[in-house]
């Protein structure tokens, strides 16, 4: 029997923002699917819209609430990163607080609404308007990473990521952090960026969130994921350490090195050279499309990633000798 679906919007911290509440005709678990929390990470949003689409007619167990733009304010400004009334990233915002700004209010309001109550959690994402990355899934470390584990390695992206808390943590006040602070296993899941709606990526999040269906025993995997890369995919590389490299100085950026590139110690990542197109000495770092390097925040929003555990580079051969999966777009 096809689920009930209900379409509307849903107030949050003064915000009408759409859900879309998918309901099976058997028991099961709820979960959350989070996009738009950056209002121009447009291969999320699409993925979000095309998966929630096809859902619609497929055997659902459960309950499904997913919203396509959380960050409404920053969609219709075309604004990246931030809420535009406040100047704030609302994924470092959450748990946030029902009397702060606009950004900490809509970051509470979500988090009380759908995060607190869910049986689990995706939030969405996609390099924004001037970032492109390799793919990959971040989960926390907490009561509750075992489960954000399985959901990570099923969404089926070619890095799953574990961070800690503590001094030495990159980001902070994320949907996934939040949750995991309450027991509610959580990931976000990023593909595709620079503004773009590729297909490759679109289908990356159709497919992932598909196997997170498949692994919480809501629904079946659909026939084109049985017939296709889904079934065969390699296993991730487990990385324990997110870095963003910060900028000293301000002024033109040159990256050396292309998203999926291996970074190697002493090798050079990027230039940043003055407005008057003199040269200044780079630092190690690695892939971006951002041009312009504002002094102190994350060099170019680039994130880079230490692997643990043995982990080896994208692209090298196990002990056994087979091949990995060589990044998108390679």
């Amino acid at each position: 029997m096809p689920p009930k679906v209900v379409r509307r919007t849903l107030d949050l911290a003064g915000i009408q923002v759409p859900l879309i509440e998918i309901t099976g005709s058997a028991d099961g678990p709820q979960l959350t699917v989070l996009a738009g929390v950056h209002g121009c990470e447009y291969a999320s949003i699409a993925g979000v819209r095309s998966w929630a689409r096809a859902l619609e007619s497929r055997e659902l167990q459960g309950r499904v609430r997913a919203v396509p733009v959380l960050n409404m304010s920053a969609f219709r400004a075309r604004t990246p990163f931030v809420v535009p009334e406040d100047g704030k990233n609302l994924n470092r915002c959450f748990p946030g607080h029902p009397s702060g700004t606009l950004a900490e209010r809509l970051a509470h309001a979500a988090f009380t609404q759908l995060i607190a109550g869910a049986d689990a959690v995706v939030d969405v994402h996609a390099g924004d308007m001037v970032e492109a990355l390799e793919p990959f899934t971040l989960y926390e470390a907490g009561p509750a990473e075992d489960r954000a584990l399985a959901l990570a390695t099923a969404y089926g992206l070619g890095y799953v990521l574990r961070q800690e808390p503590g001094p030495g943590r990159a980001v902070s006040g994320t949907t996934s952090a939040a949750a995991a602070q309450i027991g509610v296993p959580a990931i976000t899941a990023e593909a595709g960026g620079c503004g773009l709606v590729e297909q490759a990526a679109v289908d990356l999040h159709v497919r992932g969130l598909d196997q997170v269906l498949a692994e919480l025993g809501m629904a079946g995997r659909p026939a084109s994921a049985e017939d296709g890369a889904g079934r065969d995919q390699a296993a991730p590389d487990l990385l324990g350490r997110f870095l963003w490299l910060r900028c000293a100085d301000e002024g033109w950026w040159e990256p050396a090195v292309k998203v999926g590139d291996n970074q190697r110690a002493g090798r050079r990542g990027a230039a940043v050279h003055d407005q008057l197109a003199g040269g200044r000495g780079g630092r190690p770092a690695a892939r971006t499309w951002r041009q312009v390097a504002p002094p102190g925040p994350a060099m170019s929003r680039k994130r880079c990633w230490r692997a643990v555990n043995g982990a080896r580079p994208r692209g090298t051969r196990s002990p056994a000798g087979e091949r990995r999966r060589p990044p998108l777009g390679q």
